[in-house]
């Protein structure tokens, strides 16, 4: 893939016009990432919008419910046609089996990625908050075993845990890394970051990576400055 097919940008923005504001001073990005605030916000009026303008579309709303009410939503996102589809991977193996399921019954080509740990979470987060006794990493590893496990063809996951994904699940598993950013942004909200260069180093097959282009003082420049980093 070339520097500019490994990049995701998030539309992260709370209507439709500034969805269209963004796409349009960006024409050189193939890949938006709809998450939840703007599809609820715009519906599927956003998907189709990207669909005409040929655009990839990665539909992050991390699904988390029973096994037939995750089947049904993503028997719902099959027909957007949208390229990635996000599911909880603590939703269990039966829920991401009925993802799954639901995806070989209408031969899409949707792929699922399990959601592991959000990167906005720490290792002290994961222990005294959510009192799962395993370390970050362990933990994380366990999850995208069990999306392997469950059928799925990839996760998303933090840069810092992308090697030993890798090294576990193969080299066809897709891995998603939000929790990247340049050297020159500041990290925001993000405890477990790489720059974009780092992250593909690691493992990572697509970078998540938002703010430090969306909010720059000129957009394309961020952009290209990224895709120098990787070529």
């Amino acid at each position: 893939m070339s520097p500019a097919d490994r990049l995701i940008v998030p539309l992260d923005v709370a209507s439709l016009a500034e969805a269209i504001t963004l796409v349009d001073q960006l024409p050189q990005v193939q890949f938006w990432k709809v998450g939840l605030e703007l599809f609820i916000s715009a519906g599927p009026e956003i998907l189709a919008l990207l669909r005409e303008r040929q655009k990839r579309i990665f539909l992050d709303l991390k699904l988390h419910d029973i096994p037939n009410t995750v089947a049904g939503a993503v028997n719902a996102a099959i027909t957007h046609r949208v390229d990635l589809l996000t599911v909880h991977t603590t939703g269990g193996r039966s829920a991401l089996q009925a993802a799954v399921a639901a995806v070989a019954d209408r031969a899409s080509s949707l792929n699922l990625l399990g959601v592991t740990v959000l990167t906005s979470l720490d290792s002290r987060a994961i222990a005294f908050e959510l009192k799962i006794p395993l370390e970050l990493p362990e933990y994380v590893l366990h999850l995208a075993l069990l999306a392997q496990d469950s059928g799925l063809p990839g996760v998303v996951c933090s840069p810092h845990e992308a090697t030993e994904i890798r090294r576990v699940c193969g080299p066809d598993f897709i891995l998603v890394c939000p929790g990247v950013r340049p050297a020159w942004a500041a990290a925001q909200d993000q405890r477990r970051v790489m720059t974009p260069s780092e992250a593909i180093a690691a493992g990572a097959d697509y970078l998540v990576i938002g703010r430090p282009i969306t909010q720059a003082a000129n957009p394309i420049d961020a952009w290209e400055r990224i895709c120098a980093e990787l070529a």
